[in-house]
């Protein structure tokens, strides 16, 4: 082993530890309901993925070769189904942590009779770290992340230096991270660390944020928010071949 190679492997695993060590979810376990709880009983076996320590075969998982989008944070996955039924001919991986979130994802899914999804329910750095291969994804989703909006907890946010490196060893070659945010200041904090991060370009015309592209659905939320005068954010990076 030489010096250089000595000295990546110990600042992989520092920044691992570091991920590892501040998480940017706190895990509120709400209570299932009846059809949550059926949905997790019943159909996770046709959608779940059970996180390990070893990359998943992606094409054995979906029987297929076709793109791969991955999303992390899907809420209680409304959005995310409606972007698989609209998009037959990609690939779907959701990961969230909450488990009220999956059920209502797994429902919804059964419900838009929607084959080409799979969900995790675990943290999302360690099943990228671990469960998902180096250059195989074509798009990561980021939508809405918790913005720990107080200044203390700005260390918290998912969006840093080491996420988004993790993310570029992840998708292929002109693969996708995109970001949407309703918080200003986090929009500008992620345009902040990604026109930093080495190895990405930025998508806008004038190196700031991009318009909501057609496929990424407009939520309740958001629509909302616009009648109240609230901004949102999107952030489209490409990794640099």
């Amino acid at each position: 082993m030489t010096d250089s190679t000595g000295q990546q492997q110990d600042e992989q695993a520092e920044n691992t530890t570091y991920m590892r060590r501040i998480r940017s979810f706190v895990l509120r376990e709400g209570r299932l309901t009846k059809g949550q709880q059926h949905a997790l009983d019943t159909y996770w076996t046709d959608y779940g993925l059970t996180y390990q320590s070893q990359p998943l075969q992606l094409t054995e998982v979906f029987g297929r070769d076709n793109a791969k989008v991955l999303e992390i944070g899907f809420g209680m996955g409304k959005s995310l189904v409606q972007m698989a039924k609209e998009a037959p001919e990609k690939d779907f991986i959701g990961i969230e942590v909450h488990r009220p979130g999956v059920g209502a994802c797994l429902s919804e899914a059964v419900a838009q009779q929607v084959n080409n999804l799979k969900v995790f329910e675990h943290d999302a750095v360690e099943v990228l770290e671990h469960s998902i291969a180096d250059n195989s994804l074509d798009t990561v989703q980021l939508f809405f992340p918790d913005p720990w909006h107080k200044k203390r907890h700005h260390k918290r946010r998912i969006v840093q230096n080491d996420f988004v490196q993790l993310l570029r060893r992840k998708l292929k070659p002109g693969g996708v991270f995109h970001m949407a945010t309703d918080w200003e200041n986090y929009a500008q904090h992620m345009l902040e660390v990604m026109l930093a991060a080495e190895g990405f370009t930025n998508l806008s015309a004038d190196n700031t944020y991009v318009e909501r592209p057609e496929h990424r659905p407009l939520t309740k939320f958001e629509q909302r928010g616009q009648r109240l005068g609230h901004g949102v954010w999107d952030l489209m990076f490409k990794k640099e071949s």
